[in-house]
């Protein structure tokens, strides 16, 4: 079993990531390692919520990680609001990706209604977990809840049934729809919780009438094939034992579905019907992630073609034979009885650099290097979406830190309810 010293590790390692890619001016977070990278908004959430695990964990000091959020959500606050092109955002959301120094719009990224949905999730659990009287604390509470109002829900729906993704200055929004099983439960959970510009009730069933029921590899469960979706909106909320109608129906919870996820990926990688180098019992982790990069290669007669950044997922692809060691810890609540396993193999394949801030995001065994010390491609960055799960799933599953402080937070409560969700620690 995972020992308080290997779980320390995981935490301290990943953690670090936070402490050092930011800009400590305004608070925002480098979506990753790369020169020049910009902020990912996602990545500020995650690292919001980050603080105080790392304040309870005596990584930072509770003065320092107060401090850090204040100047992040005074950043938001401040932060040009409109329809021109190098703002930072519109209508109580933010673009995808921000400068790291002026914190304007990075090139002609999307205003992205699910990352903002991140952003603000790690925003809400600052204000729970930072209670108490300083003038600090007081004002992290106060802004929190001011940029969460913000955020206009309807007006992301144009005028549908479901949230759009997003929206551009130059030509309006996108076409895509948040529909389908994903990481977006959080997003209509926070929507219909605003207390200012509430979803409509009908948008939740909306979305849940296009979710896919499956049967893989012998487990029932409700199907999204990248392993992420089943974990991000898990970070801010314990499903476990709450059930909304659709749910109720399967006789299941949210949290079991993610288990069973969980299990079909190390089963996909066990049979591994494409035959990929590496893939089995205890190696395993398909999701969004960074890979080798758009190129193809003939590998023991076989035409193989190898992808960058997409999201990956089972049975039905994409898959380049690219796994994600972040993905698998953070299904640690889900299924710890086969996440150890994996994490100890994983650690075997030296896939950590010294000083670095542990695990790399990816890694293929199929992409072979001619290089006795790299045999395999591993990605040359750590990415922040990818440290944050690490950090809070792995907290989660110790502590329940950030599910408790999510229990307490009276809009998420609401848009629960709201979405008909009903049981264990939503009777209380």
């Amino acid at each position: 079993m995972f020992t308080p010293q290997m779980l320390d590790l995981l935490q301290r390692e990943a953690f670090d990531y936070f402490l050092h890619e930011v800009n400590p001016e305004n608070g925002l977070i480098a979506d990753k390692t790369q020169a020049d990278a910009p902020a990912s908004i996602a990545a500020i959430g995650l690292a919001l919520a980050a603080y105080p695990v790392g304040v309870e964990r005596a990584l930072m000091s509770r003065e320092t990680a107060a401090a850090r959020t204040l100047t992040t959500l005074r950043f938001f606050r401040n932060s040009q609001q409109g329809t021109g092109v190098d703002a930072t955002g519109y209508r109580g959301f933010y673009y995808h990706f921000l400068d790291m120094k002026s914190g304007r719009r990075f090139k002609n990224c999307e205003l992205s209604i699910i990352d903002s949905t991140f952003l603000l999730a790690g925003m809400l659990v600052a204000a729970e977990y930072f209670n108490q009287d300083s003038m600090t604390e007081f004002e992290i509470r106060v802004l929190a809840d001011e940029l969460y109002r913000r955020a206009d829900w309807v007006w992301a729906m144009d005028r549908g049934k479901t949230v759009t993704h997003g929206w551009k200055p130059e030509s309006g929004f996108l076409p895509h729809r948040w529909q389908g099983y994903d990481e977006a439960m959080l997003l209509y959970l926070l929507g219909l919780g605003s207390p200012t510009h509430p979803l409509p009730l009908e948008s939740y069933s909306a979305w849940t009438s296009t979710y896919t029921w499956k049967t893989l590899y012998g487990h029932e469960l409700l199907y999204c094939g990248s392993l992420f979706t089943h974990q991000l909106s898990h970070i801010w909320v314990d499903f476990a034992g709450i059930r909304d109608d659709y749910m109720r129906d399967k006789q299941i919870d949210y949290f079991e579905n993610s288990r069973r996820a969980s299990l079909v990926q190390q089963r996909y990688a066990i049979q591994n019907p494409n035959e990929f180098e590496g893939y089995g019992e205890n190696c395993w982790g398909i999701t969004a992630s960074d890979g080798p990069g758009w190129i193809k290669r003939r590998i023991k007669n076989r035409d193989r073609q190898f992808f960058d950044y997409v999201a990956r997922g089972i049975p039905d692809g994409p898959d380049d034979g690219t796994l994600a060691p972040w993905a698998v810890i953070a299904s640690l609540p889900f299924a710890p009885e086969i996440v150890e396993p994996a994490f100890k193999q994983f650690e075997l394949l030296k896939i950590k650099e010294a000083n670095s801030y542990g695990f790399k995001s990816t890694f293929n065994r199929t992409f072979t290097l001619e290089s006795e010390k790299n045999p395999f491609w591993v990605s040359p960055w750590h990415f922040g979406i990818d440290q944050g799960p690490i950090v809070l799933m792995v907290e989660n599953f110790r502590s329940g830190l950030i599910w408790r402080l999510m229990r307490k937070c009276r809009d998420l409560v609401t848009g629960l309810r709201r979405a008909g969700f009903r049981g264990a620690w939503l009777e209380d």
